[in-house]
């Protein structure tokens, strides 16, 4: 059964989109970029403080279909510079242990309201 999953602590979805769907133990998360859940407002000041928000945003997400970053299979990481990948990394390693997931970063040349960063994930819970 295909279940929509929504968060209050992340940012409501700016199209026609759900912030994740869950089917069976899958939980889908679509693409979260900076935008604090509370204000609405972008986050883009330093590319540190972006990423934070992003994986805050996507642990809110997990958290409402009662899942951990532990329960995160494969990431995807959208880069609008690649020469951000080291500080990006940096803090998505804050949020993972080892098994990793898997994951592919990639740079476009642009993202949704001309973010830097826009995360992914698909995680199995229970």
């Amino acid at each position: 059964m295909k279940t929509k999953i929504s968060s209050n602590n992340a940012p409501q979805p700016i199209g026609p989109y759900s912030q994740a769907i869950k089917m069976n133990n899958l939980l889908f998360i679509s693409g979260q970029i900076a935008i604090h859940p509370k204000t609405g407002e972008l986050v883009m000041n330093h590319i540190e403080e972006e990423t934070k928000l992003v994986m805050e945003n996507i642990k809110n997400i997990l958290l409402a279909a009662d899942c951990t970053f532990n329960d995160v299979l494969k990431c995807s990481i959208f880069l609008s510079n690649m020469d951000d990948f080291d500080a990006v990394n940096k803090i998505y390693g804050q949020y993972f242990s080892d098994p990793y997931p898997a994951r592919e970063t990639i740079e476009v040349k642009k993202l949704p309201k001309n973010v830097n960063v826009e995360i992914s994930a698909v995680a199995m819970c229970k």
